[in-house]
């Protein structure tokens, strides 16, 4: 239970050990004061002197009041023309009559026929006029150090704002300030009144004219609040902007204020439905952001973000503007017949935008991704997509990468794909890393696993230059031979697993390009597998063994004891240096080049069995034509001549001597598989 007692001494102690002698040094201050300050002294008991400068201060202050209110502020037009147009380089002029009222807990002003004219490249025309401009702030706000605007109103507005191809801007009074990127910060405008406005942008670097209707008006009824309403075009194509806001009334700082906004334009459509989250500091708002178009890469011309072309998109998130950081998060949808989710920023750190890319996959279809690195994407009926190069019967893409946006920016990207649609090559996963840094990107990784086996590798874009010059490293790794070469009556034709490597460089500023110009070498090894034995026989031509196992239906195999195919790359033919084919029955080399600008090839491969056989055809296998169809035969000029030899032999001596061109003598031997397979690597 409390003590009073005890509380009561402790309150004694207090009183009698710091509030009695503070009290008694507060009266000792006074008292010294009342005796000894003259200022003290003259307005307890005023004299002659301090009764004329107390009526002097009294009547400059009504002098100045009085003043004030009686004062003609069309006088001060002039002096803030010349100091306005002085600082900021253009032509400003108030052509009608300024008014100020200062004697109100709303202070106001209302200027006329407010003119701001261009800047020196762009005089011919005004970027802002206005009829009639009236503006209020409120008192107590201001002394406590806060700005608010119980009113705007403006009549008539013409703004024109011009922006050329080298980024000068004419709507920047100060051209010099850094451009931060960091959104206009206005102060809380409790009613805002705009009659009869407009808008007009000119913007040459991508091409976009618009014009645009503004208004804002209050009230309660659906038509107040604000609008801008604005049609033009870009690169020639219609473009369209809405914005609409609700009524300013009882605006608070605390209060976010609602937005709707909707850019169309080159297929593309961009909605936002958000709020500002401090009015009216236009650096800061939230909304949820659903984007849709025929091209991912057609926002760079809306937005300024550099993105890779893609087929028809359809994408929704949360965007979050903080100055110059946008963030689209959370956001998903479908990129062709992808799945596509993530998290997006955009940011602004200094003089270059920055964009960095998170981006995920539950099931891709590998026809969006060949999108991407040029390919001319095609929607099905049924809503896939398929991919080609751009010119019939070729593989590589030849759409050009614009090295242009590429220097525009800064970013990393990181992609990944869980599960890959059933496709020819039986990619199940992708892994892809990008870095754009002052115009060089790098791919690292660039990732894809197949059922079995996996295809990894980097690559360097230089995009400094005019052509952009590539330099790429790739490794394949235990890819199935059964994936390559198909089964032949249900039983696998070759199996075994692939190792490879192509280390090429070269300009080029479209992938069909790179291939024409590049320069390397590019190997594909076979450390062992094994082969349908009648396939194993025709690599020799051996017409009595091959034909007869194969139009027996025989399913038996062969050892490959080894396949090396290793070729040089200059001007953009690839030459072969070692091409070997090492199986139990026969060892086959080959010559030849392929042309990988032309997609074109031409080998010979030359087959000898490594024991005795009876008939065997002495001619090569030659697999020539284009690479998405090539055609494989013998050569049938070898062939006819040594069929003429034998009938002229047959005729002239004995038929038993026409079989002896045919006969193989069995001299070939086991290829050095180590050593062969150690040069190509």
């Amino acid at each position: 239970m409390p003590n009073p007692l005890k509380d009561n001494r402790n309150w004694l102690a207090v009183r009698d050990r710091a509030l009695v002698p503070a009290g008694q040094r507060i009266g000792a201050w006074r008292d010294w004061i009342v005796a000894n300050d003259p200022v003290y002294a003259a307005a307890r008991r005023p004299g002659p002197a301090e009764k004329i400068a107390a009526s002097v201060t009294l009547v400059l202050i009504l002098a100045v009041v009085l003043f004030l209110a009686l004062f003609d502020w069309n006088m001060l037009r002039g002096p803030i023309e010349r100091w306005a147009s002085a600082k900021y380089d253009r032509q400003i002029e108030l052509n009608g009559d300024l008014d100020v009222n200062l004697f109100s807990w709303t202070p106001s002003a209302q200027i006329r026929e407010l003119r701001i004219g261009g800047p020196d490249w762009a005089r011919e025309r005004d970027t802002l006029k206005v009829d009639d401009l009236q503006a209020s702030v409120r008192l107590r706000s201001l002394f406590a150090g806060q700005l608010e605007m119980p009113l705007v109103a403006i009549t008539r507005p013409e703004v024109v704002l011009i922006a050329t191809e080298d980024g000068r801007r004419s709507w920047q009074l100060n051209p010099d300030d850094p451009d931060t990127g960091e959104g206009m910060k206005l102060p809380p405008i409790h009613r805002l009144v705009i009659r009869d406005g407009t808008l007009s942008l000119t913007e040459q670097r991508r091409d976009i004219q618009l014009e645009a209707t503004i208004s804002a008006r209050e009230g309660t009824d659906g038509e107040a609040g604000f609008m801008l309403d604005g049609r033009g075009s870009m690169n020639g194509t219609p473009l369209t902007l809405t914005v609409k806001g609700g009524p300013f009334i009882n605006i608070r700082r605390d209060r976010p204020y609602g937005f709707q906004a909707t850019l169309a334009g080159l297929g593309t459509r961009l909605v936002a439905d958000g709020s500002i989250t401090r009015p009216f500091d236009l650096g800061q708002f939230t909304a949820t952001l659903s984007l849709q178009g025929q091209d991912l890469a057609d926002i760079y011309l809306l937005t300024g973000i550099t993105t890779p072309n893609t087929p028809p998109y359809r994408l929704s998130g949360t965007l979050t503007r903080d100055d110059a950081k946008f963030t689209f998060a959370d956001f998903s949808g479908r990129v062709g017949s992808s799945d596509l989710s993530g998290d997006l920023v955009v940011d602004k750190p200094g003089e270059r935008r920055r964009v960095d890319a998170d981006l995920r996959s539950s099931l891709l279809d590998i026809d969006d991704l060949a999108s991407v690195l040029g390919a001319r994407p095609q929607v099905t009926p049924a809503g896939n997509t398929v991919a080609t190069s751009g010119t019939p019967g070729k593989l590589l893409p030849d759409a050009p990468l614009n090295v242009e946006r590429l220097r525009t920016m800064d970013g990393t990207l990181r992609y990944r794909a869980a599960q890959v649609k059933r496709n020819e090559l039986d990619i199940r996963q992708v892994d892809l890393g990008a870095d754009l840094k002052d115009g060089i990107l790098n791919l690292d990784p660039v990732a894809f696993n197949f059922n079995r086996g996996e295809l990894r590798g980097t690559a360097k874009i230089n995009a400094t230059r005019d052509t952009p010059y590539s330099a790429v490293d790739f490794r394949l790794r235990g890819y199935p031979l059964e994936s390559i070469i198909p089964a032949r009556g249900g039983a696998p034709t070759v199996t075994g697993s692939a190792l490879g490597r192509a280390q090429l460089e070269g300009p080029g500023a479209s992938i069909h390009d790179f291939a024409d110009n590049s320069k390397g070498t590019m190997s594909l090894v076979v450390p062992q597998g094994r082969i349908r034995s009648a396939f194993a026989e025709l690599l020799g031509i051996n017409v009595t063994a091959g034909l007869g196992r194969l139009l027996g239906g025989d399913e038996s195999s062969s050892e490959i004891r080894c396949a090396v195919a290793d070729f040089t790359v200059a001007g953009g033919v690839a030459t072969a240096r070692t091409f070997v084919i090492d199986t139990t029955p026969v060892l086959a080399q080959g010559t030849g080049t392929i042309d990988l600008g032309a997609e074109t090839m031409n080998l010979r491969i030359d087959g000898e069995t490594k024991e005795a056989r009876l008939v065997r055809l002495w001619s090569p296998i030659v697999v020539q034509g284009p690479l998405t169809a090539p055609r494989v035969g013998i050569d049938g000029g070898q062939v006819a001549g040594q069929v003429g030899l034998g009938a002229a032999l047959g005729a002239l001596i004995n038929p038993l001597v026409a079989l002896l061109p045919f006969v193989d003598p069995g001299l070939a031997e086991d290829a050095n598989c180590g050593a062969l397979i150690s040069s190509a690597r």
